[in-house]
Formats: C-alpha cells, sequence, structure tokens
C-alpha cells in the first residue's frame, strides 16, 4: 500500500511503528499505554489544512509564526512520546492523574487525556488566545471536551489553591518559577524542556525540600516560553552561517571574534573508543560545567558545515569555549566524531592563539568524562534567595526565580573505552 492510498489509521499506525522502532534504537522503550494513546488519537485534526500524511511524519507542524519564528507547533510525535513516557516512568502509570499542560496544541493533550481516563483530568494552558481557540476546537472535533482549556500566562498559578500530580511542559523554558514547583503534589512530577547552558533537556523533577531534583531526562528542543517567562537567546555570527548562541550571562566582542574561523585550525582527540549508543548529550553538559568560563553554544547552517567552514558535533548545538590570552581569542569547540569499526573517537577543533593548549584540554575533559563512567548530570533546582552553602557541590546557574546546580557522579565502568 503506498502513502498516497493508506488512510489515517493506517498511517497512524506505522508513524507509531517507527516511535516503537525509534525507542528501541535509542535503548528506551515505550509504555504499552503510551503506545495505545498514540495509536488512537487522529493527530491529522489537530493538523487542520495539512494532508494526512504529513501529520504523521514524526516532524512538528508549526501552527503560528511571528515573521520568521515559530511560535506554536504541534511537537514531533517522537518528542511527544518521550516525554510524556518521562511522565509515566517516574507516576508508575498516569491513571487517575491530575495534570496540567503547559502550552496548548490539543494533540499532546488528548494523548494524556487517554492515559488519564474517566477518573483523572487534563488542564491545558496558553499565553495566546489564538493558540487556546484553535486547540479548543481541534479538541472538540477530536471528541475530548473533557479536556479544560485555559488562557493565561503560566508562569503564575492557574488555579490557586489546586495542585497537580504532574506538570509537563511543552514549550522551552529558561527558568522555573515558584508557581510549578508549588502546584505540585507532594510526590507529584514535573517534566520541562528546560535550557541550561543554551542547550535544551526534557527534565523529569520531583519535589525535594523546598526544590526539585531531576530523575531523568532527554535531548530535545521546542518554541520558546512567552509571557514573563520569556528569555531572548543572543546570536553572534561568527562566519556566513555559523554563530554563537548566548543564553546565560555570556558576554562576547562581536567584532574580536569576527572572522575567528579564517585563523589556522588545530584538532586533538581524546583517545576513546565508544559505541553508538553512549549519550554524548550528558557529555556536553559535564563540559558546559568544567569550561563554565568562556562556555558557548556553536551552531551552523548545513552549508557551512558542506563547505567545511566548521566541524561540529551536531550543527544544531555543539559545546564551544572562548578564551582570551596576550595573542587574542581563541575558539574551541567539540568536532564531528571519527569512527572505526563502529566505534567513535571523540575530538575538538580550534582557532586561535592559544589552539593548542585549548584542544588539548578540551580533549582531556572528554577522556575524563569517559574515565568517570560517562556519568548522567543530576539537575537540582532551588529558590533564588537560596544561600550558596545551601546549594549542592556542582555547577551553579542563576535565574531569575530561582538558583540551579548540575552536579555528575562518577559510575563505575568496567569498559571505558580508553584507546
Amino acid at each position: 500500500m503506498s502513502v498516497d492510498t493508506m488512510g489515517s489509521e493506517d498511517l497512524r499506525n506505522a508513524m507509531v511503528d517507527r516511535l516503537a522502532a525509534d525507542h528501541t534504537a535509542k535503548g528506551l522503550v515505550l509504555r504499552p499505554e503510551v503506545e495505545a494513546a498514540l495509536r488512537t488519537v487522529p493527530r491529522e485534526l489537530y493538523a487542520p489544512g495539512v494532508p494526512a500524511e504529513e501529520a504523521y511524519e514524526n516532524t512538528a507542524i508549526v501552527t503560528k509564526r511571528r515573521g520568521d519564528e515559530s511560535i506554536s507547533s504541534v511537537s514531533a510525535p517522537f518528542l511527544i512520546a518521550e516525554m510524556i513516557g518521562q511522565a509515566a516512568d517516574a507516576l508508575d502509570g498516569l491513571e487517575g492523574r491530575h495534570v496540567l499542560e503547559i502550552g496548548s496544541g490539543g494533540y499532546n493533550a488528548s494523548l494524556l487525556a487517554e492515559l488519564v481516563g474517566a477518573s483523572g483530568s487534563v488542564t491545558t494552558v496558553d499565553i495566546d488566545p489564538e493558540v487556546t481557540d484553535r486547540a479548543s476546537a481541534c479538541l472538540a472535533a477530536a471528541g475530548y471536551e473533557s479536556v479544560k482549556v485555559v488562557c493565561s500566562d503560566a508562569e503564575y498559578p492557574i488555579e490557586p489553591g489546586r495542585r497537580y500530580d504532574l506538570i509537563i511542559v511543552t514549550v522551552g523554558a529558561w527558568d522555573v518559577p515558584p508557581a510549578w514547583r508549588d502546584q505540585l503534589t507532594d510526590d507529584g512530577v514535573l517534566v520541562v524542556p528546560l535550557r541550561t547552558f543554551g542547550m535544551t533537556r526534557s527534565w523529569t523533577l520531583r519535589p525535594s525540600g523546598n526544590g526539585l531534583v531531576s530523575e531523568s531526562h532527554r535531548l530535545c528542543g521546542f518554541v520558546p516560553m512567552q509571557g514573563d517567562g520569556a528569555h531572548e537567546i543572543r546570536y553572534v555570527d561568527i562566519a556566513e552561517g555559523v554563530h554563537l548562541r548566548l543564553d546565560e550571562d555570556e558576554k562576547v566582542d562581536a567584532a574580536a571574534v569576527e572572522g575567528i574561523l579564517s585563523r589556522p585550525v588545530v584538532e586533538a582527540w581524546a583517545g576513546v573508543s565508544l559505541p553508538p549508543r553512549t549519550v554524548l548529550a550528558d557529555l556536553d553538559l559535564w563540559l558546559a560545567t568544567r569550561l563554565r568560563e568562556g562556555f558557548v553554544v556553536l551552531s551552523a547552517q548545513q552549508e557551512a558545515v558542506d563547505s567545511g567552514i566548521v566541524a561540529p558535533a551536531w550543527r544544531f548545538g555543539t559545546p564551544a569555549n572562548l578564551s582570551e590570552g596576550d595573542g587574542g581569542i581563541t575558539l574551541t569547540y567539540r568536532s564531528a566524531l571519527r569512527w572505526t569499526d563502529r566505534m567513535f573517537d571523540l575530538g575538538a577543533r580550534a582557532h586561535g592563539p592559544d589552539a593548542e593548549a585549548t584542544v588539548a584540554r578540551m580533549a582531556g575533559h572528554m577522556r575524563a568524562w569517559v574515565d568517570a563512567g560517562s556519568p548522567a548530570p543530576t539537575l537540582h533546582v532551588l529558590p533564588a534567595d537560596t544561600p550558596d552553602g545551601d546549594l549542592p557541590d556542582g555547577a551553579v546557574l542563576d535565574k531569575r526565580r530561582s538558583r540551579m546546580s548540575v552536579t555528575f557522579t562518577p559510575q563505575e565502568n568496567h569498559e571505558k573505552g580508553v584507546q
């Protein structure tokens, strides 16, 4: 059967088959109830005007733009499946749970409605009335009138006094406002795509004392938060199609880094041999915490990669560092992998007067991560007024509404992969 002759149910089942295979390839498990919900909810009804075969592709469907910026979308199915899976794993299932979704499109809310069942509830909130009107219409068309749709700024409590077992955020957040922690039940869970050091991860966070601590995380990306929780990402162009992304308090002199990639390149390798399933998103946060001073994120257009101007590990966001010496600024970044017999080594590239030293330093940090057992990060989120002495011993990020600490616990690793 060709795509042109497949009905929506066949397309939906084919999409879920691909999602299950994607989970397996990542070493994840697609929970049976999540799979059943994905096979039930008609995604095409949340993308009116989009051909059914496009509605069931594994990509986001942009539903509203502001100029060139996407500000609302139906999230990519694999992201939704992974985030809902994170929530269901943390809560041992979602049946009977009361859920607040922040960021409305309708599709994710309907999947949650399937999972919580008649004894649970789903409230979805968005700051944009066009988005909530659209979500309401789509939910009604799909038969999910039980989902409550609210137009409000989720930086603040939605229904004062009410608490939820799960708060799941489907827009990119830079901070965690107190309202999210306060609206959770004592054993509740917050799942949020949070930007730390300019890199986004979907964190599962659980209440701990007066803060939150992570239980799991996934690499992800979402349209940015609007309203009082918005935080602008700044960019500095360093070559045609190559940018430095600044998302915390970085200070970069654009004139000083202009043309830096035209300087000779120096490479270094960590000297490791790692299997394909190694979670390099964890390494990227390790590098951010070790190279905190001068840490930035490098991104590049495909044309810049193809032309050889840069060779980043991931063109959408690669850890990089700016260091200044007597001879000027040196840029160092994690480079594309070097494969040998289905195993890979980690590399770094640098441009600038101190390139030899800076690539050796980055390669050393990468090797140290492998030596430590390739540990995953733990994120602690605490109130903004938390004293330094009460913070966990880690790399601290001061946000507007909170203080965050990223820590790593070395793991036993009997096969470290060091060559």
